[in-house]
């Protein structure tokens, strides 16, 4: 049950995001996000780019080995389990009893989010992302902006 339970939070932090989350979500969300720390919210980060970098696609970018993984796990592990059961175990249970595992889905998408959003708002990161509008024809992008009748300030 337990690692069925991982496995379903997992899947909660990667899956596309959820359109609708009712006020036990919402609650059980915010606070994820309130009770992880920015070094929590490394740990998440750290664990999601320790398990994309075992996809084939993904492993020449990589020097993440199956024992760093195995840490990582264990580590966001240990994070879930303390969110789930004692920093938000109102929350929870508040939100699995009114909502459904759906609730899952949605706070851990949310507390991903922040994490992400986080993570590549460090200065080196962001000025990663920057490069990509740098390169980005700006012309063709404004032309479509503006048959699509989206203002472009010109």
């Amino acid at each position: 049950m337990k690692r069925f339970a991982i496995a379903a939070i997992a899947a909660a932090v990667l899956a596309p995001a959820v359109a609708w989350a009712g006020p036990y979500s919402d609650d059980f969300g915010k606070c994820l996000v309130a009770s992880a720390s920015p070094k929590d919210q490394t740990t998440l980060v750290q664990w999601l780019f320790a398990a994309a970098s075992a996809n084939p696609d993904l492993k020449a970018l990589s020097t993440v080995t199956e024992a760093q993984r195995d840490a990582y796990n264990k580590s966001v592990v240990e994070l879930f389990e303390r969110l789930i059961l004692k920093d938000c175990r109102t929350q929870t249970i508040a939100a699995m009893k009114y909502e459904g595992p759906a609730a899952f889905d949605y706070g851990f998408q949310l507390l991903g989010q922040v994490a992400g959003r986080n993570m590549l708002s460090e200065p080196h990161a962001l000025a990663q992302m920057n490069k990509l509008g740098a390169m980005f024809d700006k012309s063709q992008l404004e032309a479509i902006l503006r048959e699509a009748g989206v203002p472009t300030g010109k």
